[in-house]
């Protein structure tokens, strides 16, 4: 006699359509999951893992249409897999595995990435500690250092195998300038809870080496949670000390320069206010033309410096109009005779017609007198002055007209190694004196006009500098 088999009881799953066993593909679900007892409570919607929905599959010409429930309408990548049982399940309703983003696998503290063009960013390598050009120093939750990198042993002098491990504060004793400690100052893990950084300063290491330091405090929430890790920054003070050795040298140049024609000033002042009445008008007269062209030089000198510091900050402004550019040179010449210059060391070449230039004319004056005292001052034989149209393709294929202006002179040129170095601050040719700054304002202001300079060896010998200004005619008027 055959038995009945009786399920528990259990709360019965709504009908709904399934279809028949025969058309399914076999199963990989064990059969104790489809047991017709346990089939509804295993299959709720809070029981079924969406992973193994998810990645079943139906084999092709499966009908489906006519399920009755959410199976119809799922996606068709959630499908399922059944296996023929000897006894058909009972009706359940499968619920489809909801699209998600995949997880998130732990990676490396630091690493690259490159996003994609539909958003993904995909990992492209791992950054190594080691290849970072800066000092890399970072302490545990505990205060102890797991990262100590070869820039922090190469600008600290501490090797890494006797940091790894140790307290922050033993592995990297630093005290500010006045000769305190600086982690206890700082109290990274037990100072003001909202502090996250230090901003960079300069501090010192055991036997007054000198770094840049600056610290990142990671905590557990992000803002006030007690602190997890901490890094630091290293860099050397090299680049720094560079900048300040320029500003010294910067100040020392105007100091002297400044000097020479206010003791003169200050000289021939006192004489006349103290013996005027002794000195004849011609005597009077020299002595205030000299007062005069040093009164110019110190006015000339303080102008560099303002150009110096808006070239610096990008500020310099450019006041366009149009210039007669061989007009201006020769005024500039003409100077340089009236100064007892011999007229024959001059030669002055104007290829007509040239393109109308639009600049600003104290600044192309600038130019001029500084690149004519230097052919004087420095050079020898005649100095050449050559000025042409030029004509320039740009990137898009555009012609840009504008003018070149060549000064030679055949003295004994420049070294091919102080080349380079011609346009920088402070450089001098020679030991006739300058400032060493006229070139840097030179370059400075032909670059804010949008030209080019540049400097050679002239074919009779001597220098070459050749600067190049673009018409820059208005747009009102092109």
């Amino acid at each position: 006699m055959t038995g009945t088999q009786h399920a528990p009881p259990s709360t019965p799953a709504p009908p709904a359509a399934v279809p028949p066993a025969a058309a399914l593909a076999p199963t990989t679900v064990p059969p104790a999951v489809l047991a017709p007892a346990t089939v509804p409570a295993v299959l709720a919607p809070a029981t079924v893992p969406a992973a193994a929905l998810a990645s079943a599959t139906v084999p092709p010409g499966a009908d489906l249409s006519s399920a009755a429930g959410p199976v119809a309408a799922a996606d068709p990548a959630a499908t399922v897999e059944a296996s023929p049982l000897t006894d058909p399940p009972p009706a359940v309703d499968l619920i489809p595995a909801p699209r998600s983003a995949p997880a998130v696998r732990p990676g490396p503290v630091v690493s690259e990435g490159r996003i994609e063009g539909d958003g993904r960013i995909e990992r492209v390598d791992a950054i190594d500690p080691e290849e970072l050009p800066d000092g890399l120093v970072v302490a545990d939750a505990d205060g102890r250092v797991v990262c100590f990198n070869a820039a922090a042993a190469r600008i600290s002098g501490i090797p890494a195998a006797e940091a790894l491990g140790r307290p922050l504060a033993e592995a990297l004793p630093l005290q500010d300038l006045e000769g305190r400690r600086w982690w206890p100052l700082t109290d990274p893990y037990g100072g003001l809870a909202i502090r996250t950084r230090q901003p960079e300063r300069n501090l010192l290491l055991p036997g007054g080496r000198e770094v840049l330091v600056s610290a990142r405090y990671l905590r557990a929430d992000g803002r006030t949670g007690p602190v997890r890790r901490v890094v630091v920054a290293l860099r050397g003070t090299e680049a720094r000390r560079r900048t300040e050795r320029g500003h010294a040298e910067l100040i020392a140049t105007v100091a002297h320069e400044l000097r020479s024609p206010l003791t003169s000033v200050k000289g021939f002042t006192a004489t006349l206010l103290q013996k005027w009445e002794r000195f004849t008008d011609d005597q009077r007269k020299l002595m205030l033309e000299t007062v005069d062209a040093d009164a110019n030089r110190v006015t000339r000198l303080i102008a560099e410096l303002l150009d110096i510091s808006r070239i610096d900050a990008g500020r310099l402004e450019v006041r366009r109009q149009q210039v007669d550019l061989p007009g201006a040179l020769r005024r500039h010449v003409d100077g340089k005779i009236a100064a007892g210059v011999a007229p024959e060391r001059f030669v002055i070449v104007v290829d007509d017609p040239l393109p109308p230039l639009w600049a600003d004319a104290d600044k192309v004056d600038q130019v001029l007198g500084n690149l004519l005292e230097n052919a004087v001052r420095h050079g020898e034989g005649t100095v050449t002055i050559e000025v042409r149209p030029d004509t320039a393709c740009l990137d898009d294929g555009r012609l840009r007209e504008g003018t070149a202006v060549t000064v030679s002179d055949q003295g004994p040129g420049i070294p091919e190694d102080s080349i380079p170095r011609v346009f920088t601050r402070f450089w001098r040719g020679s030991k006739r004196g300058g400032t060493g700054l006229g070139l840097y304002i030179v370059k400075g202001i032909v670059e804010a006009h949008g030209g080019s300079i540049a400097v050679d060896h002239a074919p009779g010998g001597g220098a070459r500098f050749r600067f190049i200004l673009p018409a820059s005619i208005p747009d009102f008027m092109s």
